[in-house]
């Protein structure tokens, strides 16, 4: 087996973890005792056919999560778990099975209801109707992961140039490299079974329809070195073991058609292969390997650890890059499917052959410490994702030599103590726990902002396809029946003509717009040259005072003067706010406290206060310390990436702090609120309070009055008013901003009061 590898040479490395990375993942749905839910395909995931990310797989009560193909594997993690959060936030009263091994099944396994599709596609139904029929609906709820993996065309071309194959087109070279892999991770497929099964027993409930399997403790049935059931004899499996031609993949092709035409197979899907071609079904050209050997890992919410799926990726790497010395043929067929069965029975423990198909003289766990060796030696790149990996197999390294528990031995310890329902069903309630912990990221994705996050998680729970058009520019297409939007940031869409937009940026163009229409807005001076602002220190001098830049949003820039009594801190203000614009409006401050409201459609949504970033005295922390303590808040980041902002500790803060005779140094007494800004903007560390249901009707017929003179559809809508409680007159209440690209985060996550589920009404407004 020692070999080494045309990928370990320095040309491979910038491309060897590059790829095209999906997961598709299994899971029961359950009722709050453990036993099967034989409710139908929840409601909220919409048409089973149409959603690509959630749908049925055998049965009604078994969900399938699919994630489109990502550019690393912890991107497809994170998708992954973005689905299963969305799933577990729409479950009502169930809960997913974490375990591969069904749970307890009626007994009468004709009451296992099947999946329902409509007239449309009565095939789909016929089809599981004669699943049923040959291998029994309990087989059929074994659930598990399938890790869809392809590497990038530069490495392939790399390695086609490497082994002068240049006789063969890139095409033709890529089906020689994959089918090599296959062929290699075939043999050698049982390695990953004792390494990664994680399904060490079943329910009894399934047990009496397989094969003599002792009780392990209570209501759980298998053996003291049980690997995966799932993966054994009694698992998942064609009933009888078919020999293929693996020489070639139009060799493989038409030995699965030969089964079929036989009447051995009723569709070529029927198929249990642990590992499948996969191609593209226009072109019919290989694209990337299907790996469906994976057990749920039941110690984990999302069911896979990602040195799991770095182990997989290597393993193929691997494959492809090993050099062959025999022929796949049936009997080399015959020892894999052999080696795999015994080492979901039993392990390390059983008579594992090595490739002369006699036991292992030195044993199978030293031949699989040689083996994460030469993966070892695969990555020769010191870069972050490198690292990772190296890490990965350090771990597995780890358990091996038994210095860490692995998460077999973490399965069987629970099932051992409490029971193969009892301990499954508690880490089912404990994943749903974290679950709803946590619903805002979008794991994928967290480098981009947060409101475009809670968007795509929505679109998600819609099967709303989304392209990432740019990334770094929070720009996103969605797509679903043909039905296309484009939208940048969540808030920024067709549906707002450019000059709306326009007129929002310019403060000046809406004030005048406003009070045109007869709403309140405050006046003041507008100031293009910072020289000629300064010398205006008179005219404001002893007036509280608001200076900002004229065409900005997020409170960038922003000062407000209550005293106005110190040219120094005047000029400063002036300053950090033309830093920000080549325009900066000084304005009267507006008595009251400031509301935002969000509008969908000329609509009011949600109005949050925004209380100005603050910290609680404890009697003993600096204000400085008091800052780094509550940024340790998991709610709270930089970017717009998390529901709030971090505090900074920048000229602003320190500036607002001289003035009330404080710094970053003092010591405020226990319970004493101090504010460490005047403007409440959540993006400067403030803290976002709903108030959607207090404020008077008044103020919501003014916000709509004001999207309607603007022409605008969206809009984050900044309010002074005096007292909420009292109507609005011509004196209690001002209009100060209004934003073109307000956030929907704020509203969706504040910091007290109800979710106004913004990306909720945001995506019906969509259209979708």
């Amino acid at each position: 087996m020692k070999s080494s590898s045309i990928f370990a040479e320095p040309w491979a490395q910038p491309y060897l973890l590059e790829g095209a990375f999906g997961l598709e993942k299994e899971h029961v749905r359950v009722d709050e005792a453990g036993n099967l839910a034989l409710t139908p395909h929840p409601r909220a995931f919409g048409d089973k056919l149409a959603n690509p990310y959630i749908t049925v797989d055998f049965s009604e009560s078994q969900l399938e999560m699919i994630t489109p193909p990502q550019r690393s594997m912890g991107e497809a993690l994170g998708f992954l778990e973005t689905i299963h959060d969305v799933v577990v936030e729409n479950l009502t009263d169930e809960l997913l099975w974490p375990q591969s091994m069904p749970p307890a099944l009626p007994e009468d396994g004709s009451k296992i209801p099947l999946a329902v599709f409509d007239d449309e596609h009565r095939a789909l139904t016929e089809y599981r109707e004669f699943l049923a029929q040959t291998y029994g609906r309990r087989k059929q709820l074994i659930s598990g992961i399938h890790v869809n993996i392809s590497v990038s065309d530069q490495l392939l071309r790399g390695m086609q140039k490497r082994l002068a194959m240049n006789d063969l087109t890139f095409s033709e070279f890529k089906s020689w490299a994959y089918m090599r892999a296959l062929r290699n991770m075939m043999r050698y497929r049982w390695m990953m079974v004792v390494m990664l099964g994680n399904a060490p027993a079943a329910h009894q409930s399934y047990a009496s329809m397989c094969c003599d399997m002792p009780e392990t403790g209570g209501d759980a049935r298998g053996s003291e070195h049980s690997v995966s059931i799932r993966a054994s004899m009694c698992g998942y499996r064609n009933n009888e073991e078919f020999i293929l031609d693996y020489s070639s993949q139009s060799g493989l092709n038409c030995s699965v058609r030969s089964l079929v035409d036989q009447g051995k197979l009723i569709h070529e899907k029927e198929l249990y292969s642990p590992i499948r071609l996969k191609c593209d079904h226009k072109t019919g050209e290989l694209t990337h390997l299907e790996l469906r050997i994976l057990d749920l890992d039941p110690s984990v919410k999302v069911g896979i650890r990602p040195q799991s799926l770095h182990l997989l990726h290597l393993f193929m790497l691997w494959a492809m890059g090993q050099d062959e010395t025999r022929e796949f043929d049936a009997d080399e067929q015959m020892m894999a499917v052999q080696n795999q069965y015994r080492a979901a029975c039993c392990g390390f423990h059983s008579e594992l052959l090595d490739d002369h198909g006699v036991p292992f003289a030195d044993g199978a766990k030293d031949f699989v410490v040689d083996f994460l060796s030469e993966l070892e030696s695969l990555i020769v790149d010191d870069g972050e994702l490198a690292g990772e990996y190296r890490s990965s197999l350090a771990d597995l390294h780890a358990q091996l030599a038994g210095g860490q528990i692995s998460p077999l031995e973490l399965t069987k310890r629970q099932i051992r103590e409490h029971g193969f329902v009892a301990s499954n069903l508690q880490r089912a309630k404990d994943f749903r726990a974290q679950s709803l912990a946590q619903g805002f990221n979008f794991y994928a994705y967290q480098d981009m902002e947060l409101s475009t996050q809670l968007m795509l998680r929505e679109a998600v729970l819609r099967g709303v396809k989304f392209e990432l058009i740019d990334r770094a520019e929070n720009f996103v297409k969605f797509e679903k029946a043909g039905h296309v939007e484009y939208v940048q940031q969540a808030t920024k869409t067709s549906h707002d003509t450019y000059s709306s937009v326009l007129m929002m940026e310019n403060k000046v163009v809406t004030k005048k717009v406003l009070a045109d229409a007869g709403i309140r807005v405050p006046q003041g001076g507008d100031y293009d040259d910072v020289a000629r602002a300064k010398v205006d220190f008179a005219i404001y001098q002893g007036e509280a005072i608001v200076v900002k830049p004229k065409s900005t949003n997020f409170g960038l820039g922003i000062s407000i003067l209550k005293e106005n009594d110190s040219r120094q801190n005047y000029e400063q203000a002036l300053e950090m706010a033309f830093a920000e614009d080549k325009s900066v409006l000084v304005e009267p401050f507006i008595s009251g406290r400031e509301f935002r409201f969000f509008l969908i459609n000329g609509k009011v949504e949600g109005i949050l206060h925004r209380v100005p970033a603050n910290v609680l005295g404890d009697g003993e922390s600096t204000i400085s310390q008091l800052i780094e303590e509550k940024n340790l808040d998991p709610l709270r980041g930089v970017g717009y990436r998390t529901p709030l902002e971090k505090i900074a500790a920048g000229p602003a803060e320190e500036m607002f702090l001289q003035a009330q005779g404080l710094g970053f140094h003092c010591v405020p007494a226990a319970d004493k609120k101090v504010y460490l800004r005047e403007n409440s903007n959540i993006s400067t560390g403030g803290d976002s309070i709903d108030f959607t249901d207090d404020i008077h009707s008044s103020y919501f017929e003014i916000a709509e009055r004001a999207a309607a003179a603007m022409g605008v559809n969206i809009t984050g809508l900044d309010m002074m008013i005096d007292d909420i409680n009292e109507p609005a007159s011509e004196t209690n209440y001002a209009i100060i901003e209004m934003n073109f690209n307000p956030a929907i985060h704020i509203h969706c996550h504040p910091y007290q009061g109800k979710n106004r589920q913004l990306n909720v009404k945001m995506m019906d407004f969509l259209g979708y």
